[in-house]
């Protein structure tokens, strides 16, 4: 075992193969000593900004080479990445920055952020490229965490910046890979899993967003041999058209790992019977990873439906709403703990202190320790006395051949508390709500019928499968019936 700085990690590997590509995306492509000089250099451009050792540095770039560089040499600077969506609301934006007191923020400017220094997007430099004195931040990643629940909040790891590049990531990421990151940079997971590839060898192919048909064609032109996906993006390729499909070899492909929502089983089942079971892996972590269970496709095969069995020292349980452990294969709230204490902590709001901690799932275990999951337990609709669980409403609009993605919540009512109101993603298909509402009336229980369905022509969900409910309900309050 060999741990070093981050900064060190990702000079030693340039040192071992320093053509070996390092990260690509549509303009620019970076070799593992280019990526190392470069980052050297605007390392000191940022250390001349005022960036000092464990400063949180806030990054609100879209995905690219700029990103990763700059990831770099804040890691160079023993500084701390606070990645932030450059599409949040600009209010949002300055909250984040201003709880994180960020000592820079990348691709912004001073104007957008008043009393925070500011690079804008493209910013270069001309600082030398030596290599800088070794430094390693006390938090290596400091990710915003939102999804479902609303207002972001800062996710402070408590690793420090210091790796073993030989040793592998985790059980379900390969050791060396051309890994290809189809989600948003700006989120946890692909910024976790493409950064922790890239400091033990992967090369990263980084696309603008996602876009289903671009992504098969990645794989191929690419030689992609791992990814990360969500459900959102499995389904959106699963709906392209059958030509479409078939074009893609995907030989290079060795495995992904799916994460982030609840599959559909159906849909998962599809992806298993195309490309094989050994190549369908899942994981269920959150922002805060504090505990993961994982699951291969031969065991989801066994066991359709599970996230598997906890993993790198978890432990997991489920418990009713006075926090008592229920019988396994009873449904209740999910809660995680983790050998080594909790890996995180919040920034701006107080962090857990006991030893279980939740992501606010509903979910069971069976008698061998395989946890399923429900749903998030904030977003269940209590219509009249039924209670029923928006993912169950949106696998099945998602299951008609033209819908590309659906999101259901619940809208307020004086009669039954709340009504199923939906907005569904058509993209160009020619598609009416009334079509719709037949496909729902033959596939859902009466009561999980939506009264509203709603059509758009653009992805209800980010690049990353997530989607605030609570403040799609606040902004559709008026549910009426349906036609």
């Amino acid at each position: 075992m060999t741990r070093m700085t981050i900064s060190r990690a990702i000079t030693s590997l340039a040192a071992q193969d320093p053509g070996r590509l390092a990260v690509r995306d549509d303009d620019e492509v970076l070799s593992r000593a280019e990526l190392d000089l470069r980052s050297n250099s605007l390392a000191r451009a940022y250390a001349a900004l005022g960036v000092k050792q464990d400063d949180l540095v806030t990054v609100t770039l879209p995905n690219s080479v700029e990103f990763v560089v700059s990831c770099v040499a804040i890691w160079k600077l023993g500084a701390t990445p606070q990645p932030l969506s450059h599409r949040l609301p600009p209010p949002e934006r300055r909250a984040v920055v201003e709880l994180a007191a960020s000592a820079l923020v990348v691709g912004g400017s001073m104007t957008e952020y008043p009393g925070t220094l500011a690079v804008p997007a493209g910013f270069r430099s001309i600082e030398s490229d030596a290599i800088l004195p070794d430094a390693a931040a006390r938090s290596w990643k400091a990710p915003t965490s939102s999804g479902s629940t609303g207002q972001p909040k800062i996710v402070l790891a408590t690793a420090g910046a210091i790796i073993d590049p030989d040793a592998q990531v985790a059980a379900f990421i390969p050791h060396e890979a051309v890994q290809l990151v189809a989600g948003p940079l700006y989120h946890s997971a692909p910024f976790t899993y493409a950064m922790r590839g890239l400091m033990s060898g992967h090369s990263l192919v980084v696309l603008p967003r996602f876009d289903e048909a671009r992504v098969l064609r990645a794989i191929d032109e690419h030689e992609v041999t791992w990814m990360m996906m969500v459900p959102t993006m499995m389904n959106r390729i699963w709906n392209l058209p059958e030509p479409v499909k078939a074009a893609a070899r995907l030989a290079s492909l060795e495995s992904f790992v799916h994460l982030g929502a609840p599959c559909d089983p159906a849909l998962k089942r599809n992806w298993i019977q195309w490309l094989g079971p050994s190549r369908v892996n899942e994981v269920y972590v959150g922002t805060e990873s504090a505990g993961l269970t994982m699951i291969t496709g031969s065991e989801w095969l066994e066991r359709p439906g599970s996230v598997g069995r906890p993993i790198g020292g978890s432990r997991m349980r489920v418990v009713d709403e006075h926090g008592h452990v229920v019988p396994r294969g009873t449904v209740g709230r999910i809660e995680m703990t983790r050998e080594g204490g909790a890996p995180f902590r919040y920034l701006g709001r107080e962090t857990p202190t006991g030893e279980w901690t939740s992501l606010g799932d509903d979910g069971r275990m069976d008698n061998d320790g395989y946890l399923w999951v429900i749903d998030r337990a904030d977003d269940l609709i209590v219509s009249g006395r039924v209670t029923i669980y928006p993912i169950e409403v949106e696998r099945v609009l998602e299951q008609h051949p033209l819908v590309r993605s659906a999101v259901a919540f619940g809208v307020p009512d004086a009669d039954l508390g709340a009504l199923v109101r939906a907005i569904v993603d058509i993209a160009d298909a020619e598609l009416g709500t009334a079509e719709l509402f037949v496909w729902a009336q033959a596939n859902l229980a009466p009561e999980m019928v939506p009264r509203i369905i709603e059509l758009s022509r653009e992805p209800v969900r980010d690049d990353a499968g997530k989607v605030r409910r609570s403040i799609l309900a606040r902004g559709r309050a008026d549910a009426s019936t349906s036609p």
